[in-house]
């Protein structure tokens, strides 16, 4: 058990907001594969709560591999205080949500499972990641009839039949991508190479982005993704349509005209999203995106209900003409 609250770190808003794609609800919790080990959290309003089965991993340290996963060490509340105080924008639009975390994931995981996203949706997304997982991971364990499997190591990708073997299974033109990726991963020097662009090792943000933009199947949103995600750059700002959307409206009406992300306009929003937001401009992103979404499934349930309602109307004024 990690003590921590709920508008600190909220499960359903982190796990399934679009960051990771191997997290699914598990009774009252969730259940997924990180660090080499199939784990069910639960929470209430002042606690998380654990259960770790199966693990291959060396680290047997779980709470501290727990904490440094939803980057616990970093006080949203305070970062929330902070993006409130520069941007009335940001605390009109985030003030129904809570507990959105960047995810410390590892790196290339996230790099193969957000080269799969081109395109995509969450749902298809997490289907592509659960094949490669299958297909080319290790076994972890059972857990009654369900089999879980490790994230495929680099080496298990640079099959020469990887690409057809994934083009089988419904990827398209993602499978080049995977196929490509790997080998020039392992001609640059392996997972170690993606390691190294990490802002641990004194990589600038505007460094690490620029050599990943030289991956197959990887462009600038993929690059923030994982620069974000991975590699301790949270002022990386992956900017999708949501984001794009958000930013015409709120922050930069100029762009009212414009259809679609090109990489300048990515460079524009992020540019000036990061000067508005500071070092962790890319969680205050983050928590614009679920915000954005939550509205959007409750404006999506609300016609729903509205429509059935009219619906109901009109045959009640029909039976009543009768």
């Amino acid at each position: 058990m990690i003590k921590c609250s709920s508008k600190e770190l909220d499960l359903g808003v982190t796990l399934q907001g679009g960051q990771s794609f191997r997290w699914l609800p598990h009774e009252t919790g969730y259940r997924g594969v990180f660090d080499s080990s199939v784990w069910t959290l639960t929470q209430n309003e002042t606690c998380i709560n654990y259960k770790v089965e199966g693990s291959l991993s060396n680290d047997q340290n779980y709470e501290e591999i727990l904490k440094q996963y939803f980057r616990l060490d970093i006080s949203l509340l305070d970062q929330c205080k902070k993006w409130n105080e520069v941007d009335k924008n940001f605390q009109r639009s985030s003030e129904n949500i809570d507990g959105v975390r960047i995810l410390n994931q590892d790196v290339l995981e996230n790099l193969f499972s957000f080269i799969c996203s081109s395109n995509n949706n969450i749902q298809r997304i997490s289907g592509m990641v659960e094949k490669l997982c299958v297909l080319f991971g290790k076994k972890i364990c059972s857990i009654g009839e369900k089999d879980y499997f490790d994230f495929p190591m680099l080496e298990s990708l640079l099959g020469q039949n990887v690409e057809s073997i994934l083009r089988k299974e419904g990827f398209g033109y993602r499978a080049a991508y995977v196929a490509n990726t790997a080998k020039k991963l392992h001609e640059l020097g392996g997972k170690q190479w993606l390691l190294n662009l990490h802002k641990s090792n004194n990589t600038s943000y505007l460094e690490a982005k620029e050599q990943l933009l030289g991956l197959p199947g990887v462009g600038p949103k993929v690059a923030d993704c994982v620069c974000l995600m991975s590699l301790g750059h949270l002022e990386a700002i992956p900017v999708d349509t949501h984001i794009f959307q958000v930013a015409r409206a709120n922050y930069l009406p100029h762009l009212g005209k414009q259809k679609t992300v090109t990489p300048k306009i990515h460079e524009e929003i992020s540019t000036h999203l990061r000067e508005l937001w500071g070092p962790l401009a890319g969680w205050a992103q983050a928590v614009l995106f679920c915000a954005r979404i939550s509205d959007n499934t409750k404006n999506t349930l609300s016609k729903k209900r509205s429509n059935r309602q009219s619906k109901t109307e009109t045959k009640q004024k029909i039976q009543r003409a009768r």
